[in-house]
């Protein structure tokens, strides 16, 4: 489908590329992996036409689609969040558009029989053979179903996307492209802003997409459940695995091993020729070797082996005072920002060396638990900190409280005791800071390394209660290897918020999920605790079917009659946002409508017109306003509906 052909970068005397060529076939699903700065994103760049290769071609079909999701983009804001998602079927609109334009003409014309109004029909007809081919009468369902799967809900649909925080913004762009359906799609570290929940609901799309897909990716649960090959960037060069992510980590590990006994036996070569060139060099009898040895090493095509795998590196955890057997206590735990409720009675015991993960769709209060915990926000409800309890809490804002005019090794060096001391150059270099980087100011550094900063100053301080909020975000593989096995060797109690299900993975011991301002409990591993919401929701469905089977007890009466209850606001509220949003695009048509009609009234060209024609143009004018003020109407009525049935539904008893 796509085939790139001898494909070289360089940036001053740094190699990107060198020389490559590989082919995306359609349905591939490529995971694209290498160390940071080994020009993965450079690559999905040169795809798209972005940035330009110093030689080699791409070529691609006339006509091929490309959906490309960068890490970093530019939002537009003009819209609602429906409306904006709308956008990807712009060649629907312009047909429909057009349809509506043609049967205009045709409601105007009474010569039925001729040529021409024959045509019209005709173009009719293959327009709407175009949109049924496009499935337009399902656009509004994939929508919804699409924007549901990314975790919006229907009262999101009507609020403008400047509303929404980056993290969301993007999830309205992926929807967009996913809804476009190219023909290849590139996604750029697309799980950073999703929850567990949204990133299942993704990883099903893509695994039954009929389309070529290529993914950067530091999940590798993501890229194991999506991807059937794998393409690695080193040195670079390129390396073709026919396999997902986990295989590949196999598959690599021999052709590492091959490629360092080559390296080892060339570098012998290498010792070899240059001591035989040194010992004959001024030898006559030895000269005719000695110049073939010299081209012999000038000839040598030099082996490069990968940078020094760092994963191997073990840092511990400095030992801390022993906490008391009840670490944290918390009773009726309310936190509420304005109307909105965000956790409400929240009971919460965790004793000492416990791993609990929090985890749930964003928004529903997991930051906010645990920022009350370590005490940043207040809250309704009591908490008691056990004995001797000492906090260390990483979370996006920590890189704030560092010494800005303190370079990145200051900032270790300082908090830095015992054996690890002597490893604080390895430690920063397995976390990405390398070379120069470590003499940096903090005030000069990204957000990204900032944020790896926090975490690499929180590893070497004695706390024996850890709250980590998303740690892995700005981390690569090697890096969350390190943490991970930091981490699990950490005898203190540990809270962790994270979306990354293979980072979770063995680490705690029991999950808790937000979900409608509480939280539920659940014993295990993140994967038990992914595989019992499975079955829940299995019985859910038999709990269901036996009680329309079955006579129900008053109570149970009550109960289902609030459930149904419940089940019809919320389809009114789904109906009525349709409505809303069906009324915003009469009201966006009839507007345009009138600015055409008034320009050809202020046009020159009207003196032109005949009584009847300028008439006509009034007549259409009346007509459109007149409509314009009911839609309008119509709409201020919506909302106000919109707003009672809000109330309604926010409440603990609707009816």
């Amino acid at each position: 489908m796509i085939s790139l052909n001898n494909i070289c970068l360089s940036f001053a005397d740094h190699i990107i590329f060198n020389n490559i060529s590989f082919l995306i076939r359609q349905k591939d699903r490529i995971g694209l992996v290498g160390n940071n700065g080994a020009g993965k994103t450079t690559m999905l760049k040169i795809i798209t036409g972005e940035q330009s290769a110093d030689s080699g071609n791409i070529e691609k079909p006339s006509g091929i689609t490309i959906g490309y999701l960068p890490q970093q983009m530019k939002h537009s804001d003009s819209r609602t969040l429906f409306n904006e998602v709308k956008t990807a079927f712009n060649n629907i609109i312009e047909i429909e558009k057009n349809i509506n334009r043609f049967n205009t003409e045709i409601e105007e014309r009474n010569d039925y029989h001729s040529e021409k109004y024959l045509k019209i029909l005709s173009k009719i007809a293959d327009l709407n053979t175009r949109l049924d081919n496009l499935g337009a009468g399902k656009m509004e369902e994939k929508i919804e179903k699409t924007l549901s799967g990314l975790g919006f809900m229907a009262t999101d649909y009507i609020r403008q996307t400047s509303e929404f925080s980056g993290g969301w913004r993007m999830r309205v762009e992926l929807a967009k492209i996913l809804l476009k359906h190219p023909d290849l799609i590139l996604l750029d570290e697309p799980t950073n802003h999703l929850d567990i929940e949204s990133i299942q609901w993704l990883e099903d799309f893509l695994a039954n997409y009929n389309g070529a897909v290529m993914i950067i990716s530091h999940d590798r649960t993501f890229l194991d459940n999506v991807t059937n090959r794998t393409i690695e960037i080193s040195l670079g060069n390129i390396y073709d695995y026919k396999v997902p992510y986990s295989k590949y980590l196999l598959l690599r590990q021999e052709r590492r091993a091959q490629q360092l006994a080559a390296y080892k036996n060339q570098q012998k070569e290498i010792k070899d020729t240059k001591e035989f060139i040194e010992r004959f060099r001024y030898k006559a009898s030895k000269a005719v070797q000695v110049q073939s040895r010299v081209k012999q090493l000038d000839k040598m095509d030099i082996i490069q082996i990968d940078e020094e795998d760092t994963s191997a590196i073990r840092i511990r955890f400095p030992s801390a005072p022993r906490s008391g057997n009840i670490v944290i206590d918390a009773v009726g735990i309310s936190k509420s920002y304005g109307e909105n409720i965000v956790l409400e009675n929240i009971d919460l015991i965790l004793r000492r060396n416990e791993k609990i993960a929090f985890v749930g769709k964003n928004g529903e209060g997991k930051t906010t638990l645990s920022r009350i915990i370590v005490g940043e926000i207040d809250f309704k409800g009591a908490l008691k900190i056990g004995h001797n309890v000492k906090i260390g809490y990483f979370a996006q804002n920590q890189d704030e409280l560092m010494d800005e005019n303190l370079t990145v090794f200051e900032t270790i060096d300082r908090v830095a005791i015992g054996d690890i001391r002597t490893r604080l150059r390895s430690l920063l270099g397995a976390f990405l800071f390398k070379n120069d980087d470590i003499d940096k100011k903090v005030k000069v550094l990204s957000g990204g390394e900032r944020s790896r900063l926090a975490l690499i100053k929180l590893l070497l301080e004695p706390f024996n209660l850890l709250v980590l909020d998303e740690p892995t975000n700005h981390l690569d593989m090697r890096s969350k290897d390190i943490l991970k096995q930091a981490l699990l060797n950490y005898n203190g109690t540990l809270i962790i918020v994270s979306h990354d299900r293979q980072f979770l993975d063995s680490l705690t011991d029991k999950v808790y999920e937000f979900h409608n301002h509480k939280i539920i409990s659940y014993s295990g591993s993140i994967f038990d605790f992914l595989e019992k919401k499975k079955i829940d929701s299995l019985r859910e469905l038999e709990i269901n079917c036996k009680i329309k089977e079955s006579k129900p007890s008053q109570k149970t009466l009550a109960g289902k009659e609030s459930y149904i209850e419940k089940k019809e606001l919320n389809k009114s509220l789904r109906k009525i946002t349709k409505s809303i949003n069906s009324c915003e695009s009469s009201i966006e048509k009839l507007e345009n409508e009138l600015d055409e009609l008034s320009k050809q009234l202020e046009s020159p060209s009207v003196k032109e017109f005949n009584n009847s024609e300028e008439q006509s143009i009034f007549l259409k004018y009346g007509k459109f306003k007149k409509e314009l003020d009911e839609k309008m109407t119509q709409w201020e009525n919506l909302h106000s509906a919109l707003k009672d049935l809000r109330k309604k539904i926010e409440s603990p008893n609707p009816g």
